[in-house]
């Protein structure tokens, strides 16, 4: 009974575990914050804590980062209401978004575009600035 009681104790340890690891919808790839397919993710300079900036055609190029489970919101990772009533992810506040440029998963051509546009990194922290070309057909977004 005793022998029973503990390998359950075991499993559940294991599958507690298991389940926190995968309790928000962000995953670490390359030092660097992506969707669990390998997309970067961006936040925008010009949103504030809870409200996203990015309408119109902005959103054409940097499509927010939708909810499709909101059950996977924890302390740092919360949703926000759009304007348009959509339903996007935030990290700590700060709206999440994709980038039309990056064709590919590990592409992250979006960082530091029109120097209001970051990555985040290890430990969720902001990019450091850094220089980028100009890129027109993306606008001041």
């Amino acid at each position: 009974m005793k022998r029973k009681l503990i390998a359950l104790t075991f499993i559940s340890t294991i599958l507690a575990t298991s389940f926190s690891a995968q309790a928000n919808p962000t995953t670490e790839k390359g030092g660097v914050l992506t969707t669990k397919e390998g997309r970067a993710l961006y936040t925008f300079d010009k949103d504030s804590t809870g409200h996203s900036n990015c309408s119109g055609g902005c959103l054409a190029a940097w499509p927010p980062f939708a909810v499709s489970n909101a059950a996977m919101a924890d302390a740092d990772f919360t949703v926000i209401k759009r304007e348009d009533g959509t339903q996007q992810w935030a990290y700590e506040g700060k709206p999440l978004y994709l980038f039309s440029g990056d064709a590919n998963p590990g592409d992250m051509n979006g960082d530091n575009k029109n120097g209001v546009w970051h990555l985040i990194r290890s430990g969720a922290k902001p990019a450091a600035a850094k220089p980028s070309s100009s890129y027109s057909s993306y606008g001041s977004y």
